[in-house]
């Protein structure tokens, strides 16, 4: 079946995030910022804060292992829009396309409720899903198969619909397992193309 329905993920697909674009104003050092970030702060904390972990319970318990880097690790949260610089443009032309041509919209994406929120108000272009399921509202994360069931089940979808669009290989393994079109997003990836390749109106 040839995909109707465009699902995306958000960062590094339609926004730019990386808390580097932070933690390079705040450690003096590049070995102590990537210190920080695989080990006081890592990608597998910050996951939990998606999962629907509260901030403050993250925060307290990173600052119980590591107190020396307090107010760093506070940082993540109150200075969150620093990692986030803008948007990946010709993505955004590209969703822009898509919902202009009639073609229905949607997102899963693993975020933070409140931070989502936020880019919501920044990035009007977030608002105009037709569905969106974020880990940190339902408590589940990619590349779980049960966040892809869940959008299948609310949204009355059929995986054969879909074309999903991630920048992570285990997401687009997961999504493909259950029989989405897949885009996987990437160094030399136009998404665009790929789209067009599927058959979207772009």
């Amino acid at each position: 079946m040839q995909p109707t329905i465009a699902v995306f993920d958000i960062g590094n697909i339609l926004l730019r995030w990386d808390p580097r674009n932070l933690y390079t104003r705040i450690f003096s050092t590049r070995a102590e910022m990537e210190h920080f970030l695989t080990v006081v702060c890592p990608p597998e904390w910050n996951l939990e804060q998606d999962r629907g972990r509260g901030w403050r319970e993250g925060e307290a318990e990173a600052i119980a292992r590591q107190p020396a880097y307090a107010d760093a690790i506070r940082a993540f949260r109150s200075r969150w829009h620093e990692m986030l610089p803008g948007a990946i443009e010709e993505n955004v032309a590209l969703l822009s396309d898509l919902r202009t041509a009639g073609v229905e919209t949607y997102a899963i994406t693993n975020f933070a409720a409140d931070t989502f929120a936020e880019a919501q108000e920044r990035f009007a272009f977030l608002k105009g899903f037709k569905g969106i399921i974020c880990s940190g509202t339902e408590g589940l994360l990619k590349p779980d198969p049960a966040i892809f069931r869940l959008f299948l089940d609310r949204y009355g979808l059929s995986a054969a619909q879909c074309a999903f669009i991630d920048d992570s290989a285990q997401n687009i393994a997961a999504a493909e397992a259950l029989g989405f079109h897949t885009v996987h997003y990437g160094l030399g990836i136009d998404a665009r193309r790929a789209f067009a390749q599927l058959g979207f109106p772009v």
